[in-house]
This record gives C-alpha cells, structure tokens and sequence, in this order.
C-alpha cells in the first residue's frame, strides 16, 4: 500500500429534514451569497427550506442571490460573482445545487482574493492550501453525482476559449454539507441516470488499475461499485423510496471524498478525455464518461486485464477459463450497465460534425504537455487518439 494522508475536515449532515441545521451551522452574523443554478430550488422547495432555516436564526442575517451557475460551471459567470463578493463585503458562500454549483463556488471562494489573472488558477492549477486565502462556504446538495459536497476538487469551463480545467486544494473542502436524499424525488430521469454513471465512473477510475496490495481499498470500492448497480436502475424509476435514494446519495458522496483513492493508484484519463467532450459538444459530463471509458479499458486491455478479471469477478460474478475472457466480459457488463442507464455510448449518439474530435484533443494534450495519462503515465497521445476515434 502507498503512503497517504487522509485529511477531510467537512461536517456532513445526511438525511431528512437536516436542512433546518443550517440555522447553527452558517457562521453568527455572516453576510451570505446564497448561488444556485437554473432555478429548480424554487420549484422543488429547497429555496424556500432554506432561506426560511437562515431567517429563523435569532441574530442577524443578509442574503444577497446570485443564480445562473450552468451545469458546466463558466469561469466567465463565476467572476460576476467574485465582483459582488468583493463589492458587498461578503464572508460566507453557501451553495445550494449539484455538482456543477458546488464546483463552481469552490472556484469562486479562491478567486476573490487571488490576486492577478484569475484564469491561471485553473490553466496553472494553483493549489489552495491556506484557510486566510479563500472565503468559507458550505452546501446544500440537490443532485447527487460528483462528491463534491465531501471533497475539494472542482472542475470549471473557461467559455472563450473552450477549456474545461481543474482546481482543488486542502483550503477548498466545504464546512459542512447538508444532504437529504428526499430533495431527488424532483429531479428529471436523465439527471438520475447520470448521476449513478457519474459516481460509478468516479469508482472505476481509482479501482480499475492493476492489481496491488491494499486489499481494504479495493473491497470499499467494489461494495459501491455492487451498491450503484444494485440500486441504479431502480431509483430512477423510483426516486422517492427512501431506501433506494439514501444509498445511491450516500455512494455518491463516497465515490469521491477520497477515501477509496487512498493507498492505491488511479487513473483519471477518461475524466480528462471526457471533460473536452464536454467542452466540445457540451455533452452530459456522466455521458463522455460512459462514451470513453469502455473503449479506454479496451485500448490499455493489457496493462488493465487483471484488475478488469477482479473487477468481473467480484462485482459482476463473471466466470470463464481465462484471465482475457472474464475481462472482456467485464468490459461488455459495464457497457451493458450503461446502456441500461440511459446512456449512448458513441460521441455520434451525443453530436454531430464529430469528425476532427481526436486531432483537437490530442492537440489540447500536447499543448498543455499532457503526454502521459493514466496509472502508469502509459496512455500516450497516440493510445488518446485511438481511444477517441475508437468512441465515434
């Protein structure tokens, strides 16, 4: 096992009604930015669960709104909301959404007091380590998919010039997250189903490596694994059991708090691929995971076949009279598990005029220095663009 440090300082609040906790949890007296997506929160009532919690402090209170945060958060729509910060004085950043908004208030609690060019914290991935440098904030999630309630890390679109990057650091992990799994009962299906895929893939990109010894790490990870696919399917079909809701929210949230990453290797290519997809066709982030992912674990099959045998083995139970043979089944069971959650799993299915997709990711790549991706450094830029042209 590789040596680690587990640092996770967020206090989560899981469950029913836990929004009413926000009263004692938002700091005495704060000035709050309460930034929220589309407007869903008031149609599905967490607007009003929340602001109705904040109000009913007895010690003072000021709310300024900021809506508008896109389910791809833009660097370019953040920035409005580092201006009012800095201009009204505010102390305290609550995030009320999915991923996407969380995300993007992470960007925003290190950009206000970042000084110089703020796009340089996602193209020079700053890491933000120290507390006095970014402004606190909490959450309350509506959409359970990326973890960011329990993590640090974002992820932010630059819109001018098409670049989806990165930012994290051990200063960005919210002070506490609320999550009730009842507040999914209002999604739509197709957020469902990318949620599961979501948190499935965030698994599958620690665990599907090469074999090691942690024994533990790959046990917690495959025990999510069987969760998602246990309780995928029919929670979105059923959102409002509470069974199948808590467990999936829960999965989620452990999928990515950096737990399972401890101690082992991880990969992350199909993430990266992924997120030009995105950037590129504003394809569903979850849905460029299930569009690469298969096809990068054909492309790397022979550096990746015996943790994909284990992967077939333990979670789907497969079985046949060769190492190659379960792991080619295990691949086909994952694309199987995708389509029956909705997914398309060719960029064609997802987007048109798809044709120079490989050369302009493999020219994002080699412009940034990116030239070897993935557990061992060992996709190339030339295994990136046979896994891209391999997804058409």
């Amino acid at each position: 096992m590789n040596n680690f440090e587990l640092y996770n300082p967020v206090n989560y609040v899981f469950g029913k009604g836990q929004t009413e906790k926000l009263a004692t949890l938002v700091p005495k007296d704060a000035k709050i930015l309460l930034a929220f997506g589309g407007g869903s929160i008031f149609k599905n009532g967490v607007h009003e669960a929340v602001t109705s919690a904040l109000k009913s402090r007895e010690f003072g209170i000021e709310i300024v709104e900021f809506g508008g945060i896109e389910p791809n958060p833009r660097f370019e729509t953040l920035m409005k909301a580092v201006q009012i910060i800095r201009e009204q004085k505010i102390d305290f950043i609550l995030a009320v959404g999915g991923g996407s908004v969380i995300d993007g208030v992470k960007f925003i609690s290190a950009a206000v007091k970042f000084e110089g060019d703020a796009a340089d914290i996602l193209r020079k991935r700053i890491l933000f380590t120290d507390l006095s440098q970014v402004i606190p904030f909490g959450t309350v999630l509506t959409l359970p998919a990326t973890g960011s309630e329990m993590n640090s890390g974002a992820v932010v679109t630059i819109e001018a010039t098409h670049e989806k990057l990165t930012l994290g650091g051990s200063a960005l992990f919210p002070k506490f997250s609320i999550v009730d799994p009842t507040v999914i009962t209002s999604l739509p299906k197709k957020q469902l189903q990318n949620g599961v895929v979501d948190a499935f893939t965030h698994v599958m990109e620690q665990y599907l490596t090469y074999k090691h010894d942690a024994i533990l790490q790959d046990r917690f990870a495959e025990s999510i694994l069987q969760t998602l696919i246990e309780v995928g399917p029919n929670v979105v079909e059923n959102p409002s059991d509470y069974k199948l809701a808590s467990n999936f929210v829960w999965s989620a949230t452990m999928a990515l708090n950096g737990l399972i990453q401890k101690g082992v290797p991880s990969d992350w290519a199909t993430h990266m691929i992924g997120h030009e997809l995105t950037a590129l066709y504003e394809i569903d982030h979850a849905r460029t995971l299930a569009i690469i992912g298969p096809n990068l674990y054909k492309v790397m099959f022979e550096t990746k076949k015996e943790k994909l045998a284990q992967y077939g083995e333990r979670v789907w139970n497969l079985t046949g009279n060769s190492t190659d043979e379960i792991a080619h089944k295990a691949i086909e069971k994952t694309i199987e598990f995708f389509h029956t959650m909705g997914m398309k799993t060719k960029i064609s299915e997802n987007a048109e005029n798809i044709e120079k997709t490989a050369d302009f990711i493999v020219n994002r790549f080699e412009e940034r220095g990116w030239k070897g991706l993935g557990e061992k450094q060992n996709i190339t830029l030339e295994k990136v663009r046979e896994i891209v042209e391999m997804s058409y």
